[in-house]
């Protein structure tokens, strides 16, 4: 330093060489990515809710999107963008770790983490690089937003608020786009869409309704909303970027444009479908900054994305260094990774009922596993069900009047395994999972779905109680890491074996319903009980598992019991569960005897009477209640009312 030189022993005072000696040993502590470019690009992202690519721009001729069209003249779009799951909260958890929800635990719709020290928001290295960070205004990532993962978080969040001289990384989500707007009263809907021009309006005689759906007024109607919809949030983001312009600001700023998961119609968010991950993603970088993008503006790229990578493609483009935890690999910037070869998607709880699902799909196959093929695509859901579309489906379901596609997603029960060929088959309609001539590529899609689940130790194989019971003091993302508190490999070996419906596995089943784990326990349970009758010869085991310890285990073979036809022996059982302290326990044994129907009947009183609270479960008291409801409605015509959500 300099006071071993000759000046600073001849001409500085010591006090001030010292004070220069101990100003550059701190600079050295400062990490380099916390020092802010004075070139590094501000950052915008415009997102939206439960819209596909249903844009102009992707050759939609039903949309009337003019300001996202202009906008993506001038961008790139991306054919192969996807969310992780179709639904809201988990998805936005991928979105701002960077790390997958079944690895943190966030898996689940509507669940409470806690974040590890190790996951951060990655908004907080934004921050700590010297960027202003703002959010208008949704969070919902599964767990509480951390203090320092925003400057602002409020309607009033604005990168106009940023301190002088500073980069901002700013999202602004717009809700006018959500499943709920679609059936607002006439009222509430024009005035929603009151900007839109006559010619921007939907005829819905013209609607091109799609063949997973009943043709009916109705249908027609909600469709031309949805699209009308859009059109309103054209208007709001043609209202962003004019600010972003008036500011001086386009020619420094990367704007992303996405939807947080695709379509929100009825059997579309919420399934692993195409219409429900796949969702329109437009980037522009402007030229100053044309040197972090290969892709020419006005193009599109067949790219596949996933929004695991959206953090570390943000860190990248502001460069930053990306932490090795995240899962995700950056499409743009100076640390561009080599193209996925994968999707990977999943699905578990969603609100008040449960089941699991996983998906890998390439730029052409799209490959499915149910892990609980017994339970219906159509599994009633309260909230789904205050769509008119999903009304008139289950009417005519219930009259048999569904021909062709819209009939398969009440079909009692899923396929094991689902193969589509996207190129040909758009709409995910002909399952080749059972065609010989798709072997190689069922395996080879198969093969890479175990490979992720077990390099992630997926925790969507573990049912909620039992992660909650696990991690305490400590973290869902660690415990999965520890083989004694989460043996992944015996549990996926159950789950793969309960999911199979093969009635020649009995004996395996029966045999891993003496396992010393639970979770193992608890899948040899539910996949006996998914061969109902077929597995007759189980039914002594699983009367002997209504006194496991383990309360998922015993709700687990109660429910079986009803499958088979012996709901008798179960109801004690299920009355204790539905006085379970667990929220958890207690809507499981509430699914259970909604699918028991007229059994049902005896534990009426009980049911009417199940506590709903769950003080230490966030949302669980609505869903709770909304299985409550379903039953006293279906059996006792009492339904307690419905919920908003």
């Amino acid at each position: 330093m300099c006071c071993t030189t000759a000046m600073c022993r001849t001409t500085i005072p010591m006090s001030l060489c010292i004070a220069l000696v101990l100003i550059g040993v701190f600079a050295s502590m400062i990490p380099a990515e916390a020092v802010a470019s004075p070139d590094r690009p501000n950052i915008l992202w415009i997102t939206c809710e439960d819209i596909s690519p249903h844009l102009g721009s992707y050759g939609d001729p039903f949309a009337r999107t003019e300001q996202l069209d202009r906008f993506a003249e001038r961008s790139v779009r991306y054919a192969n963008a996807f969310a992780t799951i179709s639904v809201c909260a988990p998805a936005r958890s991928s979105l701002i770790t960077g790390v997958w929800p079944t690895k943190l635990g966030s898996h689940n719709m509507r669940s409470d983490i806690e974040l590890p020290d190790t996951v951060r928001c990655f908004t907080e290295y934004l921050r700590e690089a010297g960027y202003y960070c703002t959010n208008n205004v949704k969070t919902d990532y599964n767990f509480a937003t951390p203090p320092d993962a925003w400057d602002e978080s409020s309607r009033r969040a604005h990168w106009r608020n940023r301190p002088e001289g500073k980069p901002f990384f700013s999202v602004f989500n717009f809700t006018i786009t959500h499943e709920a707007q679609v059936r607002l009263s006439d009222e509430r809907f024009a005035a929603r869409t009151a900007r839109l021009r006559p010619d921007q309006r939907q005829d819905p005689d013209r609607m091109l309704v799609p063949p997973m759906h009943p043709d009916s007024p109705e249908v027609r109607r909600d469709w031309a909303r949805y699209y009308e919809l859009i059109t309103a949030l054209d208007y709001q983001v043609g209202d962003l970027l004019a600010e972003l312009e008036a500011d001086g600001l386009a020619d420094e700023t990367i704007v992303f444009f996405f939807s947080d998961h695709g379509t929100g119609m009825p059997g579309y968010k919420r399934w692993l479908w195409d219409a429900g991950l796949h969702v329109p993603f437009i980037v522009h970088v402007p030229p100053r900054y044309r040197h972090l993008a290969a892709d020419v503006p006005g193009t599109a790229t067949d790219r596949p994305v996933s929004f695991i990578d959206f953090p570390p493609t943000v860190l990248s483009l502001a460069g930053l260094p990306i932490p090795a935890h995240m899962d995700g690999h950056a499409f743009l910037g100076p640390q561009e990774a080599e193209p996925r070869e994968y999707i990977h998607a999943f699905r578990d709880r969603m609100d008040e009922r449960y089941d699991m699902a996983r998906a890998v799909r390439s730029p052409r196959f799209h490959y499915i596993r149910n892990f609980m093929p017994h339970q219906t695509w159509a599994q009633y859901q309260s909230y789904q069900y205050k769509t008119e579309t999903m009304q008139v489906w289950q009417r005519r379901a219930d009259a048999s009047e569904l021909v062709g596609p819209s009939r398969r997603f009440f079909d009692p029960t899923k396929p094991v395994e689902e193969l589509y060929d996207t190129e040909a088959d758009p709409h995910q309609i002909h399952n080749l999972a059972d065609d010989p001539q798709y072997a190689d590529v069922l395996e080879r899609f198969r093969a890479e779905l175990i490979r992720w689940m077990t390099e992630k130790r997926d925790l969507g194989l573990m049912p909620e109680y039992e992660i909650q019971q696990r991690s305490e003091g400590t973290t869902r993302y660690e415990m999965r890491q520890d083989a004694a508190a989460y043996p992944f490999e015996r549990a996926l070996e159950a789950a793969l074996l309960a999911g199979t419906m093969d009635p020649t596995r009995v004996p395996e089943l029966e045999l891993m319903l003496r396992d010393a784990d639970p979770v193992v326990r608890y899948w040899a349970a539910l996949g006996l009980g998914a061969l109902g009758e077929r597995a007759s010869d189980a039914v002594g085991p699983l009367i002997g598992a209504l006194s496991d310890p383990a309360p998922n285990v015993r709700a687990a073979a109660a429910d079986a019991l009803c499958r088979m036809d012996h709901c008798s022996h179960s109801q004690p059982t299920l009355v204790d569960a539905l006085g379970h302290d667990s929220a958890f326990i207690r809507l499981r044994a509430l699914n259970a005897l909604d699918w028991a129907g007229d059994d049902a009947l005896p534990l009426l009183p009980t049911i009417r009477n199940v506590r709903t609270e769950s003080p230490d479960i966030p949302h669980f008291e609505r869903y709770l209640d909304r299985v409550q409801a379903r039953i006293l409605d279906v059996l006792d015509g009492g339904a307690i009312g419905a919920d908003p959500e």
